[in-house]
């Protein structure tokens, strides 16, 4: 459920996070003392780097999606040299016909496509209570008591979950009707087609309806940015409730099943082949897979759009996360196929709170370790410390030490007016590796489009991006070795933030293992030193 709906939303159109001056477009990739930004050093590195030679490295980004025809992005999408296209016959025996950019695990025979999708909870809370519905706890064999007690949970939480997005969806309506109505009132009033925080402050009345206007007017302003219009508030309000109207019609619908779209079982974990070929996801919302592979890929000098982190990458295509929850089978074979297709890095900018089938994508997990794969993967956007809460996938299932070849990665901000951090990213001092830029990200939009978004979906690619540079430079160093790498090289951040969801002021250092944001230049000049000493 969304929390801070109002603040959260105007903060994350405008990319702002609560600064008055956006960033540089490009802040990312520049450099904390040259910039006064922190971005990561990526053009830094990239001069410390002049005149080497380096080797390609494949990158998968298993997602939402990918326009692959993009004009910042086609020149560095991944083929598979194996595949004969449109045959119709599995030519490299890999178990997927014709997976020549990669591999849609969300898709159809038919050529349709999953979009929409419910949440996990959601699926769980299905199936519990066709089991557990009408039984007593008295009644439950002993055998069921984890699962019944697992079941109660899920309940509550579900029930709880759903009257919120019902009401809260009621209450948007209610306030946007609302402020529709004032808005025409006030512009009648003041002769003034744009009205502002500034001219409802201004207002003196006896009028019972204008004085009732300006106070509900002021009490919303007063909980977004009153630097805004009118006009402008009501539209981005309409954004919002358009969301919270469809988590109520889709995230929390026990009747919806996309999953006939696919065909397949997906409680039977262990099959492959399921899905299509179309890693573009037509008819759907890949928006956010061609935005993250922006930020790791783009075209780099090419005089257009932006240039990504990595500059001699190519990106696999996997389609595995709909609008709504992925599905663990669809997360655990994507990993597979991306480790056995010769992906080196592979970015996961998703993430959920319940995990049925946990250990199948530990095993893939685990896979992706035995074959030298780093594993990068987004903290969340819910503000939580994920030491206590769940953000599935993870690397804490029953390990006394994280995988070697996993990096978990919270959101930083750019620093303005002592800003470090998304007000939104998960943290943990044990479970969130590093941080990286995630706000204010400027990155591809499908459709040769530009746009601005804000997220741990962000920062993931941003230190892929850093990850396939250093493998790109220094191809002997192992998987293990580029996540110490990635940690030891941070820039250490030594000042008080607001904790995201508390407002407590804390550390920045004790939000994460590492303590501090991903640093391009230093994890080169690191990768530099150690692949010299492994070749003494």
């Amino acid at each position: 459920m969304k929390k801070l709906i109002f603040a959260l939303l105007f903060l994350a159109a405008f990319g702002l996070n609560a600064q008055n001056t956006p960033p540089p477009k490009n802040w990312f990739n520049l450099d904390p003392v040259k910039d006064s930004v922190n971005g990561v050093s990526t053009e830094k590195a990239y001069e410390y780097l002049q005149g080497r030679q380096s080797k390609k490295v494949l990158v998968a980004v298993i997602d939402s999606g990918i326009d692959i025809e993009h004009e910042d992005l086609r020149d560095v999408i991944w083929t598979n040299e194996d595949e004969i296209p449109g045959n119709g016959i599995d030519d490299d025996n890999n178990g997927y016909i014709d997976d020549v950019h990669g591999w849609n695990f969300i898709g159809g025979k038919d050529g349709r496509n999953v979009d929409k999708e419910t949440l996990e909870i959601t699926r769980e809370y299905k199936r519990l209570k066709a089991k557990y519905e009408d039984v007593s706890e008295s009644d439950v064999k002993k055998a069921d008591k984890d699962e019944y007690e697992y079941w109660k949970k899920i309940q509550e939480s579900f029930e709880q979950s759903y009257n919120e997005a019902t009401t809260q969806a009621m209450m948007m309506e209610n306030i946007q009707a609302q402020l529709v109505r004032y808005n025409k009132l006030f512009e009648a009033y003041l002769l003034d087609d744009e009205v502002t925080s500034e001219d409802i402050s201004k207002i003196s009345s006896t009028d019972e309806v204008i004085l009732r206007g300006k106070q509900m007017l002021t009490q919303i302003y007063n909980m977004t940015d009153p630097s805004l219009s009118l006009d402008t508030l009501i539209y981005y309000i309409q954004l919002d409730m358009e969301q919270v109207n469809e988590e109520a019609k889709y995230s929390y619908n026990l009747d919806l099943n996309n999953r006939e779209i696919v065909g397949d079982d997906p409680n039977r974990l262990d099959d492959i082949g399921y899905g299509n070929n179309d890693v573009i996801g037509h008819g759907t919302d890949n928006f956010h897979g061609t935005h993250v592979a922006g930020i790791i890929a783009a075209t780099r000098g090419n005089g257009i759009g932006i240039d990504g982190v990595a500059n001699n990458v190519q990106i696999m295509a996997i389609r595995a996360v709909p609008s709504g929850d992925e599905r663990d089978k669809d997360v655990a074979n994507a990993i597979r196929y991306a480790v056995d297709n010769g992906a080196q890095v592979v970015n996961m900018s998703f993430g959920k709170g319940y995990s049925p089938h946990t250990q199948y994508v530990y095993d893939a997990i685990e896979y992706a370790e035995s074959k030298g794969v780093l594993l990068i993967h987004a903290a969340g956007n819910s503000a939580e410390d994920t030491d206590v809460a769940n953000n599935f996938p993870n690397d804490k299932f029953g390990r006394k030490k994280d995988w070697p070849n996993w990096v978990e990665v919270g959101a930083s901000s750019w620093g303005s007016e002592g800003n470090y951090v998304g007000v939104f990213s998960n943290y943990g001092k044990k479970s969130v590796d590093v941080f990286a830029p995630g706000v204010a990200i400027y990155s591809l939009a499908p459709g040769n489009e530009y746009q601005d978004a804000q997220g741990t979906s962000m920062a993931s690619p941003v230190t892929a991006g850093v990850a396939a540079m250093v493998l790109s430079y220094f191809p002997d160093l192992k998987a293990e070795q580029v996540k110490d790498i990635l940690m030891k090289s941070v820039r250490g951040v030594e000042v008080k933030v607001n904790q995201p969801g508390t407002g407590e002021e804390v550390k920045f250092s004790s939000l994460s293992v590492s303590g501090g944001i991903i640093n391009a230049y230093e994890a080169i000049k690191m990768a530099e030193s150690m692949s010299l000493k492994s070749k003494k």
